[in-house]
């Protein structure tokens, strides 16, 4: 359960967010090793919300938060997306789901759970997108990673149709190890080839967004 460059990535945002997260209602939706919710605590987060659908996950999180002392600060719940929160509305939402386009697990050292993006990548992102609207509150807004390769585009337009928007807050490169690019579904890596993928060499690299979703202005 060791972080990722997707980890660093959206807790570096984070930090540029302090005073948003200053005593926020915050979910992290898939909350893995608990690192992230760490962060958040150290934001001063008021009250943070986790889930999963890993128990060991859980228990790393809440073990990692204990050791912190701000284990009173958080709630842990097992469950798949947003099950877990019904009927619950939050301040900031944040998650780093899986999105990697392959049909099967990706990674040996992983558990299959954190490579299930599917053969297009979008088996949790789209879901999760379609419900955000009901999660977030009025003034909220959600912080995410998304790969580059499996389309913004396709998730703005679900986005668009709950009254939400996104915006690319952070791109970075990121290096693909061959046994994970091997995996790839073969028409999304042929498409992306040159455009959000890139191959030098021998080595593979592919850019990835944190993006920050909010309510769309209303049009006067």
């Amino acid at each position: 359960m060791r972080p990722s460059e997707y980890t660093a990535a959206l807790i570096q945002v984070l930090w540029g967010m302090r005073r948003d997260i200053r005593g926020a209602y915050v979910i992290e939706v898939g909350s893995g090793s608990g690192v992230i919710l760490a962060a958040l605590a150290g934001l001063g987060a008021g009250s943070l919300y986790a889930t999963d659908v890993e128990p060991d996950a859980l228990r790393a999180g809440a073990h990692m938060l204990k050791t912190l002392g701000v284990a009173d600060r958080c709630t842990f719940k097992l469950g798949r997306l947003w099950q877990p929160a019904e009927g619950k509305r939050f301040d900031l939402v944040v998650a780093n789901l899986p999105q990697f386009p392959a049909d099967g697990a990706v990674s040996p050292d992983r558990r299959r759970s954190w490579s299930e993006g599917g053969p297009d990548g979008r088996r949790l992102l789209d879901p999760f997108l379609a419900g955000l609207s009901l999660h977030l509150s009025p003034e909220g807004r959600a912080v995410m990673t998304h790969n580059a390769f499996i389309d913004l585009g396709r998730s703005r337009a679900i986005l668009k149709q709950y009254g939400l928007t996104a915006r690319i807050v952070r791109t970075v490169m990121l290096a693909v190890p061959p046994e994970r690019i091997g995996k790839m579904t073969p028409h999304i890596r042929q498409r992306e080839e040159g455009r959000s993928i890139h191959t030098i060499g021998p080595y593979t690299f592919a850019r990835m967004h944190v993006i920050c979703i909010r309510a769309a202005p209303q049009r006067r």
